[in-house]
């Protein structure tokens, strides 16, 4: 079986030659993909790629993303039972279950269209004699979410549209750990 493909500096990727490990449905207890192990090399040049693309986001972020968020909530809620199911398949979740963590995940997308209207900064006059204060809000870098096995999608949608609406950037490690 052939493993996952890894999406690093924007290209799918087969890898060859690394360590894999079984993904299980549940249900029926059968190999249904191999994940692949990447090591550290793999991580540094996720990171790596992203570390650039930092300035663009950070001004997209600033000028206003929530055209790409609602992109973003369209292609979720278009795919949503493909996306529940994979999550009922690879996670033993009931259907019922899946639906809830998804719609949870669609929701913090919504919360994330609003998040540039949040970052304006602020400016405090007169804090005290002769003291004013500004707040300027500036993005952290490259994000790295790890993420837990019993919610993939979810947890995911929680961290990432939040970091990237903050002008970040977000390298997504799943868990290994599968139910």
């Amino acid at each position: 079986m052939i493993p996952c493909p890894v999406f690093i500096n924007g290209e799918w990727r087969n890898l060859s030659g690394v360590a894999t490990s079984p993904v299980f449905n549940p249900s029926r207890g059968e190999t249904i993909a191999e994940a692949p192990m990447g090591g550290a090399e793999m991580v540094d040049e996720a990171v790596e790629s992203r570390r650039g693309r930092i300035s663009r986001l950070a001004g997209d972020a600033a000028s206003g993303t929530r055209s790409g968020f609602l992109s973003l909530r369209q292609l979720v809620e278009e795919n949503f039972d493909r996306i529940c199911q994979s999550v009922t398949r690879e996670h033993g979740k009931t259907l019922a279950e899946a639906r809830g963590s998804v719609y949870r995940g669609i929701e913090n997308i919504e919360y994330a269209c609003g998040v540039p209207t949040l970052l304006m900064g602020d400016t405090l006059e007169n804090l005290a004699r002769s003291v004013d204060c500004e707040t300027v809000l500036q993005p952290l870098g490259v994000c790295v979410g790890i993420t837990p096995f019993n919610f993939p999608a979810m947890v995911p949608m929680w961290m990432f549209p939040l970091a990237i609406a903050c002008g970040n950037t977000f390298v997504l490690k799943p868990s290994e750990k599968f139910r």
